[in-house]
């Protein structure tokens, strides 16, 4: 199965943005570790941007 570049390129910035992670690193992640990732950060996201502690 295939995923749609735009969201592919989506989650890469993502995780590559509040990692620090190198693009290779990221892309050997399984799509589904890589879309939990993506849900980890925005969770922490969330909590941060209402004051809550991590």
């Amino acid at each position: 199965m295939t995923h749609a570049p735009d969201r592919l390129y989506g989650e890469i910035a993502y995780v590559a943005y509040h990692f620090h992670w190198p693009l290779d690193d990221i892309l050997d992640l399984e799509h589904a570790d890589r879309e939990r990732f993506v849900a980890q950060i925005a969770a922490l996201d969330v909590r941060a941007s209402q004051g809550t502690p991590r």
